[in-house]
């Protein structure tokens, strides 16, 4: 019995350790009725696509800014690694990802230096809610602060 007992706790502990993360991989659509976003100027982009394998993840986000379309793509690592991808105006986007506790969200903290020598930091944290992906965004510069909340469904 003493055996029984002990197995059903390793399997269990086994269990929690290798909880599973979420896997975002899909193309996602803003929602803006769902979503809660900066009135003056918003960093919500109209889609993203999202590829999630293992250890690696890529980002492609669309957005359009002053009626001119932008694409942006990142590469991740899921592992805590800093990863450099490319920033605005051939500036560089150090950022290192962290899954919570429970694998429920994954954080993204990137800085970057802008032209004009100031640092910006952005915060995302990636989560679910039932069919639907947020993104919580904060960003923080010299020029100020700007927070999001962004609701994408799943195409």
């Amino acid at each position: 019995m003493k055996k029984l007992t002990f197995l059903m706790i390793a399997l269990m502990i086994a269990n929690l350790l290798n909880a599973q993360k979420l896997d975002f991989s899909g193309t996602w659509k803003l929602n803006s009725a769902l979503s809660k976003l900066n009135a003056e100027f918003t960093m919500a982009p109209s889609e993203i696509i999202i590829s999630q394998k293992g250890n690696d993840m890529t980002v492609e986000k669309h957005s359009s800014f002053q009626g001119e379309d932008f694409t942006i793509n990142d590469k991740f690592t899921l592992d805590g690694k800093e990863c450099i991808n490319k920033g605005w105006q051939d500036s560089e986007k150090k950022s290192v990802t962290t899954w919570s506790e429970d694998k429920n969200s994954l954080k993204i903290s990137s800085k970057l230096v802008m032209g004009d020598g100031n640092e910006m930091t952005i915060i995302e944290t990636y989560k679910m809610d039932k069919k639907n992906m947020v993104l919580e965004t904060n960003a923080t510069s010299s020029w100020g602060e700007i927070t999001e909340i962004m609701v994408y469904e799943k195409q």
